[in-house]
């Protein structure tokens, strides 16, 4: 297995420094994350604008969570859903909201599930989804603003869930309280 490095700022390459620094300051902690990212500087300042920008869309607070969670959950990233359950804590989203997109079962709010499903089929099918997907889609009353907003999303999750797939990052002690694996389906 190859093995990815985890940087500090101090061995860190010279353009990811800075990024190092005011991770941890924001944290309290270095993110594993970003101590593999660090590695490719140019990737690291990807995932954090994409990050800033994402969470800058028109989406609330649970609706950004049920995108990055579908997206997660779906990719089986061992990484990011315990730290997006992290996150949604700390944004105050519902209990029964991220039990649910953890578990793979319905959300009870219908816009919420509309939203859901519509990430699923974008990730599903690469970005082809069919009439009847938009259709119900835009009768939840999301727009085509909203359906690029989770593209803006899925691109910040595909950096961050392939990065902890070909690393294997562990999850940071933060998180590990929310630890995760898929579930059998068949169960």
């Amino acid at each position: 297995m190859t093995t990815f490095p985890r940087h500090t700022a101090e061995t860190a390459p010279e353009a990811a420094k800075e990024r190092l620094i005011a991770s941890e300051k924001a944290y309290g902690f270095l993110p594993g994350l970003y101590q593999v990212m660090a590695d490719a500087p140019q990737l690291l300042e990807t995932y954090q604008r994409t990050h800033e920008a994402f969470v800058s869309t028109s989406f609330d607070n649970t609706e950004l969570t049920v995108v990055w969670q579908s997206i997660n959950v779906e990719h089986a990233c061992h990484y990011c859903v315990p730290a997006h359950t992290g996150i949604a804590h700390s944004m105050g989203v519902d209990q029964g909201v991220i039990d649910a997109l953890r578990n793979e079962t319905p959300l009870a709010d219908p816009k919420l599930e509309a939203l859901r499903t519509f990430t699923l089929a974008l990730v599903r099918g690469r970005g082809n989804v069919s009439p009847a997907e938009f259709e119900a889609f835009f009768a939840a009353g999301y727009g085509t603003q909203q359906v690029l907003e989770i593209i803006l999303g899925l691109s910040q999750k595909i950096l961050s869930n392939y990065t902890n797939h070909v690393a294997q990052t562990a999850v940071d002690p933060a998180f590990q309280q929310f630890a995760w694996s898929r579930k059998d389906k068949a169960a």
